[in-house]
């Protein structure tokens, strides 16, 4: 088979003919049809992620037919249409993901290639109203948004939520998950256009973190938040106690502006806020979301599809953060 293989940071990622990945019981081989792009990607393909190793092959979403089985898998697999949860060995606590916890594209090959192997229990029918590249861009970051928002969250109809850092995949799915619960919802950005188009999806409003008075003017639109959702911290999230109602979460995943700052710890036991750390989700979160997509007929936002052979293009374009929705490969 032929594959996008990463054998350095410093190097280019290359489409080369590779061995197609041997089964081992348990497992299925998929025909890949689409395959989704994701910031992890791009931190791998820097040299700045936990656990590097080299050569690799990345993708961590991915959707397609499956064209073989291994030993033990049941035949009605074979030839079917689906979506691969890229989150392996949760672990026995819906809390926490386990030590054996791993993702999809590193450090197993991902998605980024022709076929990709992958263990049964972790494929789940294609949803039937999206194509191909819509059903390749919910996985990972899908996952992630579902279980800030709901299982941390706690948001539901009503709500006044907070979509901090709108425009990557995390912060789009966040956006139409809330607005198809029927939460009231705002976003920050540093973009004016990107802001816009979180209006076009169903945001009331919205302001540009670089200003001063971002907070300030967030809280005199709003009135204040029940959930906020950030994937940055950095400076920014000392103000987020300041805009919270009473009893609010602000659950965040990720800390590309840097550090904690230091907060106001009084606001928070005052207004009895909860501050919540969560990464990607359970497989009972991965079964809610697509419950939810189904129920709500919900498309994923894409910015742009590139081919499959094109994953380095399509890389590079998400390290220049231009992007609004999500970076999708076609085979």
């Amino acid at each position: 088979m032929k594959a996008n293989v990463l054998e350095a940071p410093d190097k280019p990622i290359v489409w080369k003919e590779v061995e197609t990945p041997p089964l081992a019981a348990g497992e299925v081989l998929i025909k890949i049809k689409a395959a989704g792009l994701n910031r992890r990607d791009y931190w791998i393909s820097i040299g700045k992620y936990a656990g590097l190793k080299y050569p690799i092959i990345l993708g961590s979403d991915g959707a397609g037919i499956v064209a073989e089985i291994g030993e033990g898998v049941d035949a009605k697999w074979l030839d079917k249409e689906v979506v691969i949860n890229p989150g392996n060995n949760w672990g026995d606590n819906d809390n926490f993901q386990g030590k054996d916890f791993k993702i999809l594209g590193l450090p197993d090959d991902g998605t980024f290639a022709e076929y990709v192997k992958t263990r049964v229990e972790y494929l789940y029918d294609k949803p039937v109203y999206l194509t191909w590249e819509q059903t390749a861009a919910f996985p990972l970051a899908g996952l992630t948004a579902y279980r800030a928002l709901f299982t941390k969250g706690k948001a539901k109809k009503g709500d006044t939520v907070l979509i901090s850092g709108v425009g990557g995949g995390t912060g789009a799915f966040a956006l139409q998950w809330a607005v198809a619960a029927g939460c009231r919802v705002f976003v920050t950005s540093g973009s004016g256009e990107k802001i816009e188009q979180a209006r076009q999806h169903g945001a009331l409003a919205g302001v540009n973190y670089k200003a001063q008075d971002w907070a300030e003017e967030l809280h005199h639109l709003a009135g204040g938040f029940d959930v906020i959702i950030d994937s940055a911290l950095g400076a920014g999230f000392a103000k987020f106690p300041d805009i919270c109602n009473p009893g609010a979460r602000i659950v965040f995943f990720g800390g590309t502006a840097g550090d904690m700052p230091a907060i106001n710890g009084r606001k928070i036991f005052w207004k009895q806020l909860q501050i919540l750390g969560t990464t990607m989700g359970t497989t009972q979160d991965f079964k809610a979301m697509l419950k939810f997509m189904t129920e709500h007929q919900i498309v994923p936002i894409i910015d742009e599809v590139y081919l499959l052979a094109e994953a380095g293009k399509a890389i590079e374009k998400m390290g220049t953060s231009s992007h609004f929705g999500n970076i999708v490969l076609k085979a």
